[in-house]
Order: C-alpha cells, then structure tokens, then sequence
C-alpha cells in the first residue's frame, strides 16, 4: 500500500450513530449518467462517501477535477492512484461549469485529486474551473477544496486569484500521524498554505481533519489551535471510516459526545464555525455552513 504497513486486526463494530441507510438509488444512478457523460468525476463516489446518497438526491455534488488519478499514496484515501495519470482533459473547466449550471447550484464546491508530476501542480487548470464556473453562475458562491501543491505559493495564489469564496485546505489529520496518513506531505506546510490563503485572498478559510486513527483529544485540541494561528475561519471534524482494505484500519470509532467537546472547544479558542460530528466530511452540507459562517 505504497510503502504504509497495514497490520490486520479485528476492526470494532460499526455503531448505531454510524450507520447510514442508502436509498435514494434513482437520484442517484441519474446524477452518475449525466456526470459521466461529461466525463465528470465526484469525491463523493471515489472516496466512497457515507453521505452520497443523501447528497445526490438534494442535487449536491463536490466535483474532483485534474481527473481521477492521484499522484500520492495517502493512507485512509481510496481514490485511484498513479504515477503518471496522463493529460489533464482541456474540456473538464467548461464542463465542470455546464454541469454545475444544470444543476442549478447555488453553491459549487470544486476539489482535486493531487498531480504531482505537474510543473504547476495543475494550478492553472483548477483556476480556469473557477472562473467557468463563476462565468457560468456569477450568483453562485464556489468554495475550492485544494492541495498543497507541494508548498508552491504560487499555485496557491493563482486558484485564489480566480476568485473563490471559500478556500478549503484540510489538515487530515494531527501532526504525530502525518508520515502514515500523509506520508506524502507536511503539517507545517499545509498550516502555511492556510496561513497563505487568508493573507492573500482574504477568502473565508476552512480546513479539516478525521477522527478515530489514533490520536488523543489533547492532540485534535493542538491541531484546532494550530488551524486558528493561522487564521482558518472554520473548521470540521469527523470519523474516519476504512473505505477499502488496503487503507488504513479505524483505531477507533469517537463518540456523538467527543465531536461536540471538539466543537465547543473550537468555539471557544474563535472559530466562526466548526461543523463536528460522527457523518461530517469536509465538503458535507457546504453551502450551510458557509451561510453560518459568513453571518457571523
């Protein structure tokens, strides 16, 4: 599992508070059509999304752009990898914007697999999306779900200069598991491309992080305090949940109550907004918890 140690062990029973029943099929399956027939992928499908269902059929989507390969070995990810994924498809920006407009969204959410073997990280590429998208909707709000693009600030600044409203960076996870989660990449970093993205845009910031791979709540506490020195504005929490076998094993499954102490805490130390909870993934209700935010 590029080079992460997975060690079996009998994996604790799902609870009650994690099981989510799937029945929206013909939503759904008519979403998947018409995304395919752009040749339109969704985070929600390649990493398997608890969610999807329920998002699907209230006509949300989080479109993952730069195709559907990643360059990077992450170890709770279960989006396909490569080492060379080919050619970005010159097309995906305008049909990212065709799609979100018969969609009728009022809010775009437009994330990335990471393309490593880019001189620009496939900055360029994201920016263009941005700004079809905001031709296309210039009443829509679109948030952007980035990688770290190596550290290169440059990259970083060009997607903003494209002019997203939200700028979402997550963290994953607490620094002590970086070189098994993210082996790939650096907590330093990542704070800094945050730090980056307020300073240079002024565009509401967000990150977030899993639970339930083996950190201690003082540690997911440091990491809050991390995100809010470097000015994140909001912040969301939730369980990490083994797509795959080859991922990495769930140490354990965190309480209803352990995500609210994390919210309460988060509040407290000045987060506008920290959306924690056992369901909640970074691109989950978005539009909502912009609303939220920005109105405080």
């Amino acid at each position: 599992m590029d080079g992460l140690v997975q060690i079996d062990r009998p994996q604790p029973r799902l609870p009650e508070w994690l099981r989510k029943h799937r029945t929206h099929f013909e939503s759904v399956h008519g979403l998947k059509k018409d995304l395919r027939r752009l040749n339109l992928h969704t985070v929600c499908e390649s990493a398997r999304c608890p969610n999807m269902h329920e998002c699907f059929n209230r006509g949300a989507a989080t479109f993952m752009i730069l195709g559907n390969l990643c360059t990077r070995g992450c170890g709770f990810c279960s989006v396909p990898k490569a080492k060379h994924p080919g050619p970005l498809d010159a097309e995906e920006p305008a049909n990212v914007a065709r799609m979100a407009l018969a969609m009728k969204l009022r809010y775009v959410v437009i994330t990335s697999v990471n393309r490593d073997d880019l001189s620009d990280g496939g900055s360029a590429h994201f920016a263009r999306t941005v700004q079809e998208v905001r031709r296309a909707l210039p009443e829509a709000r679109v948030e952007v779900l980035t990688p770290d693009f190596c550290g290169d600030l440059d990259a970083v600044a060009r997607v903003l200069d494209a002019g997203p409203h939200v700028f979402n960076h997550n963290m994953e996870t607490i620094a002590r598991l970086y070189k098994t989660v993210r082996p790939q990449a650096d907590y330093r970093q990542s704070l800094e491309v945050l730090r980056f993205a307020k300073r240079h845009g002024g565009a509401l910031t967000k990150s977030g992080a899993m639970a339930g791979l083996g950190e201690a709540p003082s540690e997911v506490e440091q990491l809050l305090r991390d995100l809010r020195e470097a000015d994140v504005d909001v912040a969301t929490l939730g369980q990490y949940l083994q797509p795959r076998r080859r991922n990495l094993q769930v140490a354990e499954y965190v309480t209803p109550a352990q995500f609210e102490a994390y919210r309460e805490y988060g509040l407290s130390i000045g987060f506008k907004m920290v959306f924690s909870g056992p369901l909640v993934r970074s691109s989950y209700m978005a539009d909502l918890v912009n609303e939220q935010a920005a109105q405080l």
